[in-house]
């Protein structure tokens, strides 16, 4: 197999400078890392049992196949790792079906924060019962995952020798290139809905974990936090009162900004919230760090449309979506648009969300992720790019 992946690295090296791609910068860089995560995810599905021939078959595929048909295999790929992943879950959670079922509905989780904000008042009646599960705690069913799938994550002070690393994610196990290493927890916020995350327009001056995908796509990870150790309904809320930052000053953009950012009243919208699995293992990609000089990331985000349909495998999914309905929108430069009517391009509902995929195989180490910060702006002391040039297309 390490034959096998030099193969895969030489190509994604190769792939990566190909004319082919789109001159758009922000869509060439788009169009590379969905080369690369073809590559890789197809790798790994290929399993150990792989040889030469099949290699050279994906290979050719990635440089032949449309973006599109390669970023439709990326979803496959992705979707049958993480259905493996449910099930090792349910094998794991679920109470043998010979036995008593009961529900844990009389759990009533802490209100306040966007709770209050979007007008929820007093127990609902049609409040959902929250199934049964085996009453293990969050470390135990982590462990029972490594024994399953041959990994588990921990968060625990980085090793990256900068004062402000904080805390790092590192995998304990073995996991194989292309692997979903983790999933990005948290509220999604569609670009509608961008006024409504905590602290518009300046969302990440209290907030660092927050992340984008290319469709512009917001999630928060802040609410979820470390997870929790119960399955429950979970609808985004949080014990601190998060308001909308109010000391911001500036000049020029700045003011354009803040006028542009009138209080808007959450009521309006909110998501009504989804049973979900606080102790889920992987739902920690949030506590990534990007690597120091010298260093190198040995993962990568992806972005992963969950269909809505596959209900048995909701609970593990960590997120939720902010507002009520899907609303189509278009970039026009710096600007987001409706466009078109919310059903158009899938028949499936989907739930936008990223993982994160091995670059690399893993072994007993911090997971690190290429942040790709900005370079139009001022970064922080600790960012040492990782290649400029992928900074500057991924936000040109």
């Amino acid at each position: 197999m390490a034959f096998l992946f030099n193969k895969f690295q030489d190509a994604v090296r190769t792939l990566a400078k190909s004319p082919t791609f789109a001159k758009d910068p922000r869509k060439l860089q788009f169009e590379a890392d969905i080369n690369r995560l073809f590559m890789y995810t197809g790798y790994n599905r290929l399993g150990k049992n792989a040889d030469e021939a099949d290699a050279e078959e994906i290979i050719d595929m990635a440089g032949k196949a449309s973006v599109a048909d390669q970023q439709k295999q990326v979803q496959e790929n992705i979707h049958y790792q993480i259905i493996n992943f449910c099930t090792a879950m349910d094998e794991i959670l679920l109470p043998d079906v010979n036995g008593p079922q009961e529900s844990q509905s009389s759990a009533t989780p802490s209100r306040s924060g966007l709770s209050f904000a979007v007008g929820r008042n007093g127990p609902n009646a049609n409040r959902p019962a929250v199934p049964e599960t085996r009453p293990l705690k969050c470390t135990e069913v982590s462990q029972r995952l490594k024994d399953s799938i041959g990994y588990m994550l921990d968060v625990k002070p980085s090793q990256i020798p900068h004062k402000e690393a904080g805390q790092g994610l590192f995998l304990s196990g073995e996991a194989d290139v292309g692997a979903v290493i983790a999933i990005y927890p948290g509220v999604v916020y569609s670009p509608v809905y961008y006024r409504y995350i905590p602290g518009y327009p300046r969302v990440n001056a209290q907030n660092t974990y927050l992340i984008t995908r290319y469709d512009g796509t917001v999630i928060n990870a802040q609410p979820w936090g470390y997870g929790g150790e119960t399955r429950e309904l979970w609808d985004g809320s949080t014990m601190q009162d998060m308001k909308p930052n109010t000391e911001v000053t500036g000049k020029g953009s700045d003011r354009f900004w803040k006028m542009l950012s009138k209080p808007l009243e959450n009521s309006q919208i909110g998501s009504g919230g989804e049973i979900l699995e606080r102790r889920n293992p992987l739902a920690l990609a949030h506590f990534a760090n990007h690597p120091a000089k010298e260093m190198v990331p040995n993962v990568m985000v992806c972005p992963y449309d969950f269909p809505l349909s596959e209900k048995d495998m909701r609970a593990y999914i960590p997120n939720i979506s902010f507002g009520n309905a899907e609303v189509n929108m278009r970039r026009f430069g710096s600007f987001w648009f409706r466009w078109g009517s919310r059903n158009s391009g899938t028949d499936v509902p989907v739930l936008k969300t990223l993982v994160l995929v091995a670059t690399t195989a893993l072994c007993d180490e911090e997971v690190l992720l290429n942040y790709r910060l900005s370079n139009s702006k001022r970064r922080p002391s600790w960012y040492t790019p990782v290649d400029e040039e992928e900074d500057r297309r991924r936000w040109s």
